[in-house]
């Protein structure tokens, strides 16, 4: 667990696989925009550092974090991509909504994993409060997107051996 003062979203550009020749599908949930587009820009700044060309990062809107799991499956059947990066933000609220569309979202991005030959990455916030959420999309605790974009290099690399 992250501790108040931590920022997970330092990297090393050098220890990555150079993006220059890979093709990245981005998935963005409209509801939640303030983060979701925070999340989009940690994402796309840390692939352009790391040698991607910004032609090669698609970027698809759906609706919510619910919608994720089609975007993302439609990505994988039409496009030539070498991975796929999923970004939402669910903030718990006072009903069980909260849990089935985590539930639901994680589930999804599972079942693509296992179903496509291409990884999809899993960036999307589940937090108790906006405040939270703020933290780790650009915030105190740096930007998840940042480490989804990490994520995906490491799983092309894997990907490719």
């Amino acid at each position: 667990m992250a501790t108040a003062n931590t920022n997970l979203s330092n990297y090393d550009n050098t220890q990555l696989p150079n993006a220059k020749n890979f093709k990245f599908g981005v998935v963005v949930s409209e509801w939640n925009d303030k983060i979701t587009n925070g999340l989009y820009q940690g994402v796309f700044e840390t692939l352009i550092d790391c040698g991607a060309l910004p032609e090669n990062i698609i970027r698809w809107d759906v609706p919510g974090s619910f919608e994720l799991v089609f975007g993302a499956k439609k990505m994988h059947q039409t496009l030539q991509l070498d991975a796929v990066i999923t970004i939402g933000c669910v903030i718990k609220g006072e009903t069980m909504h909260f849990e089935f569309v985590c539930e639901g979202v994680t589930q999804g991005i599972k079942d693509l994993n296992v179903k496509f030959d291409i990884p999809t990455i899993f960036c999307v916030l589940t937090d108790n409060t906006e405040q939270q959420s703020i933290d780790r999309s650009g915030g105190l605790h740096g930007n998840k997107g940042v480490e989804a974009a990490v994520a995906a290099l490491k799983m092309i690399a894997l990907n490719t051996k």
